[in-house]
């Protein structure tokens, strides 16, 4: 059965606006349910992996490098963080930063020698992301993502206890050698945000294997790219079998007008044509809505006018 499942934002990044009339009787008719909320659990909903873990920095390692197997790996992101009353703050990380391969060559030399005492190697295969290599059996504690740290204080969201910390010191040692070293100065001299801190996250070693249903893929998230990579969806699609079976990433999107005409009107317009057999919107607060051909016969199901409208026939008050 040929579908399409769009990954969307949290509704409340699109409400306020109300539903045109076609998308609202569309949704009004659709099959809903709720699932958990959160990117993590999102993703999930799309991706088996065995065993049943998510070890973000070794797949992305996998995607960036290709030589993910045999240990455990930790994002060390850079990040840039600002002092306050209580802690420091993160302002920005990974990509935000925009950093060059010229950045990485200043910054890691200073940086490894520290981790390599504690029995890590530090690398970056790529400017946005950083990684601490580790033996296959290293026990790491559970870190808090870097999305979810930001504007926070970094060190409320460190595991706590003797391997908490460890992390604590190793990210402070750290942010000593970043914030001194001239690489940063010359970044500031430039108009350029500091990289003065890190943030550990994602840990594990590579899964066994990953599964989907979806034959493409499409989004520039990496670590969507990274499971799909993992799932073999590249391959399998450019043998050019089966049907659409598509997941595609709309998560950026935050203009609802823009969600209605260029991507659910043109995948409504297939499913009346026949030509997609389902259409799914699974949103990242847990959302989700099932539409199906057949559902124009529900007649006596009314409109949805807005995205966080609780069921179909509700009024507001």
């Amino acid at each position: 059965m040929a579908q399409a499942t769009l990954l969307l934002p949290a509704r409340t990044r699109l409400v306020g606006q109300v539903l045109p009339p076609d998308i609202a009787k569309a949704l009004g008719r659709a099959d809903r349910s709720d699932g958990d909320a959160g990117e993590r659990a999102q993703l999930r909903r799309q991706f088996q992996l065995v065993p049943d873990h998510w070890p973000v920095a070794a797949l992305t390692r996998q995607h960036d490098a290709r030589d993910a197997a045999g240990a455990t790996w930790l994002r060390a992101d850079p990040a840039r963080v600002s002092p306050d009353m209580t802690g420091a703050r993160m302002l920005a990380y990974g990509e935000a930063l925009a950093l060059t391969d010229e950045d990485t060559a200043h910054l890691l030399p200073a940086l490894k020698p520290l981790f390599g005492d504690a029995g890590m190697l530090l690398d970056a295969p790529h400017p946005a992301r950083w990684y601490l290599r580790l033996p296959v059996d290293a026990k790491l504690p559970a870190f808090v993502p870097a999305s979810d740290v930001l504007g926070d204080d970094l060190f409320a969201h460190l595991p706590e206890g003797d391997a908490g910390r460890r992390w604590l010191a190793l990210l402070s040692e750290a942010q000593v050698v970043l914030h001194n070293h001239p690489w940063n100065a010359q970044r500031a001299a430039q108009g350029k945000p500091p990289v003065n801190s890190l943030w550990f996250w994602g840990g594990g070693v590579l899964p066994d294997a990953v599964a989907t249903g979806f034959r493409q893929v499409k989004g520039n998230d990496v670590l969507l790219q990274s499971l799909a990579q993992m799932a073999g969806v590249d391959a399998v699609h450019a043998n050019g079998e089966g049907g659409v079976d598509a997941l595609i990433d709309l998560r950026h999107l935050r203009n609802l007008d823009l969600l209605c005409s260029d991507a659910l009107r043109p995948l409504l317009d297939a499913l009346r044509k026949r030509e997609l057999d389902a259409l799914n919107l699974d949103f990242e607060d847990g959302a989700l809505f099932s539409l199906r051909r057949e559902q124009r016969w529900r007649l006596w199901r009314g409109a949805l006018q807005r995205l966080d409208t609780v069921r179909p026939d509700h009024v507001p008050a």
